[in-house]
This record gives C-alpha cells, sequence and structure tokens, in this order.
C-alpha cells in the first residue's frame, strides 16, 4: 500500500480492527500514515501496530477528515452512521460489518474472484467484505473449482465465540467460569449458554427460508463472487464454545473425478491455504493451531463413500485475521484503482 495514503481504522481496540492493524503493519504501511479510533471508553489506549503502537483517538467525523481509506470495524449500526461522515470527508470506506449487506449499491470486493465489486464503476465511496465463512470456503474450493468444477457445496461452520466479537468472548468466559463454580449465568449475548454447549443458531432466524442470517449470508456472497454457474449451497451454523477459530467441514461434488493426491498437491499449492493432512501422525487442521493467522488451514482431506467425485474435507480459521487482511487488500486495489464514484 502506497505509503501516502492515511489509513483510519475504526473499532481499532477489536477483534477485527486488531487484525486490520497487524495487516497494514505486515504490508509495511508506516505508522505516520495511520489512525487509530474507537469509541471513547478506549482513547488514550495504545494499539499494538507491528513493533510499535498507535495511541487511540475517538472515532468523530472530524477524525475522519484527511483520510484516504477508512477501515470500518465496528457493529453494523456504528458503520451505518459513520460510512456516510467518512463518505462526505472524501475517504473511500471499507466495511467489515453486516450494514450494507442488502445495499445493491455497495458492492462485495473480494479481490481475486469473478465477481470481485471493484471490478466495474459503483455508486458512492463505500465497500463491504465478505464474511470469514464465506472467505474461507471461497479460498478453499476455488483451487478444486477451477481444475475439476464444483457442482453442489454442503457446509457445517464451527464458529467459536469471537465471531460474536469482545462481548461474545467475555460471556463465554463468565459463563465457563460460573459453571466450574457450581453457579450458571443467563446468557444476554448468545440466544443459549455457549460453555459446554453447541448453539445451532447464529443470527436471527429468516421465517421465509429457515435459515439465519450467517447462513443467507454465505449463499449471497459466495452466489454474488463466484458470479454465474455456482455451485447451490447449503451449510448449518453452530456456536461452539471456543473462544477463538473457526472450523469448517466440506462436502464437495466435482464435475469430473479427482485423485486424492492431485487435489493435495493443489491444496498445497493455492496461495493463502496451508495443507496439514497427515491424520495417521494427528496432523490436521484444529483452531488452536490459527489464532492470528491469516491463512486456512485445510486436511483430512478424502473422498465420500469411495467416490472420486465427491469430497470430504475440513478447514480451519482465524475469522477475524482473515476479515481483516481481506479489508486491507479491499481497501489497496480501491485505491489503487482510483474508481470514479
Amino acid at each position: 500500500m502506497d505509503s501516502k495514503w492515511r489509513v483510519a481504522v475504526v473499532g481499532a481496540t477489536g477483534l477485527v480492527g486488531r487484525e486490520v492493524l497487524a495487516a497494514l503493519a505486515e504490508a509495511g504501511h508506516p505508522d505516520t500514515a495511520v489512525t487509530a479510533l474507537a469509541s471513547e471508553r478506549s482513547v488514550g489506549v495504545e494499539a499494538p501496530y507491528g513493533h510499535s503502537s498507535l495511541e487511540v483517538e475517538a472515532a468523530t467525523p472530524e477524525a475522519l477528515r484527511g483520510q484516504a481509506l477508512v477501515v470500518l470495524a465496528v457493529p453494523a449500526e456504528v458503520a451505518r452512521t459513520l460510512a456516510p461522515e467518512a463518505q462526505k470527508a472524501g475517504a473511500w470506506v471499507v466495511d467489515v460489518s453486516r450494514a450494507f449487506l442488502s445495499d445493491l449499491s455497495v458492492p462485495l470486493a473480494a479481490p481475486g474472484f469473478r465477481g470481485n465489486g471493484l471490478e466495474r464503476p459503483f455508486p458512492g465511496r463505500t465497500v463491504r467484505v465478505p464474511g470469514p465463512v464465506a472467505l474461507g470456503l471461497m479460498r478453499t474450493v476455488e483451487p478444486l473449482r477451477a481444475a475439476y468444477g464444483v457442482t453442489e457445496a454442503h457446509l457445517t461452520a464451527l464458529l467459536g465465540a469471537s465471531s460474536g466479537g469482545a462481548r461474545g468472548l467475555t460471556e463465554l468466559e463468565q459463563t465457563t467460569a460460573q459453571l466450574l463454580s457450581g453457579r450458571e449465568l443467563e446468557p444476554t449475548h448468545f440466544p443459549h449458554r455457549l460453555a459446554f454447549n453447541l448453539v445451532p443458531q447464529v443470527g436471527p432466524f429468516s421465517e421465509a427460508s429457515g435459515g439465519t442470517l450467517e447462513e443467507l449470508s454465505w449463499r449471497a456472497e459466495v452466489t454474488l463472487l463466484w458470479g454465474p454457474g455456482a455451485p447451490p449451497l447449503d451449510g448449518t451454523a453452530v456456536l461452539a464454545p471456543l473462544f477463538h477459530g473457526a472450523m469448517l467441514a466440506l462436502q464437495l461434488r466435482l464435475e469430473k473425478a479427482a485423485s486424492l493426491a492431485e487435489v493435495r498437491d493443489l491444496l498445497r499449492a493455492a496461495p493463502g491455504l496451508k495443507l496439514l493432512d497427515v491424520p495417521t501422525e494427528r496432523v490436521y487442521p484444529m483452531p488452536m493451531l490459527v489464532s492470528s493467522d491469516a491463512s486456512i488451514l485445510v486436511g483430512r482431506v478424502r473422498a465420500s463413500a469411495g467416490r472420486a467425485d465427491v469430497l470430504e474435507l475440513v478447514a480451519a480459521l482465524d475469522g477475524p485475521a482473515v476479515v481483516g487482511h481481506a479489508a486491507v487488500a479491499a481497501g489497496e486495489e480501491l485505491l489503487q484503482r482510483s474508481l470514479p464514484h
């Protein structure tokens, strides 16, 4: 990213915000060109930035002036307020929340995919990035889709408490401690107690489809980014009592049969993926292996019921890290293209 571009990260003390700062630092963007913003209660806090740190300032409209790019790593209701303010100040905006999920004027930005919304002009100056499950799914499946074609995809996603932000982590910590002390704390952030439990609901349900917002968003984002001919995707999202990380269990139906050796070679060579696939030696993806790592770990690659055209595999990812790096990549491409608005 060009060092002359000024970048503001709103929500810099949150889970995704910290990963956005980490991605900017990894890209070599100077700390003098980065502003860390958050709510009033975080003003004065030192946010890590590579080998240094940034003092957090208040996320006010005035703080957005003079910025080339504003990354909004904040709840949806805050993003809806600050995105117009950032646009008025002349900045480009990348949103990581679902604030603009239904707004067709806000394109979905995912460099490297056919449906990348940055490939064509759009109104306004705001784009959004896909959620972590959609990104993990597409990056895992894309090399196989390009080589063999994929006609169907089925997904079960086990999501940790970090999918609910800092409040989700706090609730899991508190309810776990209470249960170990012989007491039970009523959940306020998740629909049911997450500690020592699995909850098959992530987000509100749609009465029309029976799916949750999380599940419907995967389908919409994957369809948009893969474009015409995107394989149908079904899946279930489950909250798991993990603090960080997520596990995806995938079943893929291929257009043509593939040998497992070829599949492993493709996954091993794919950018952003790390193959861990020696199950007899207990080597396979696990959420504990991906903390603050934007790579996606892939393994347990096998044919389903002996069929060479149906694959089973698992992937582990750190959602905030994957989304944070995707937001920086989208912002860099957005600024380089200097799209008209």
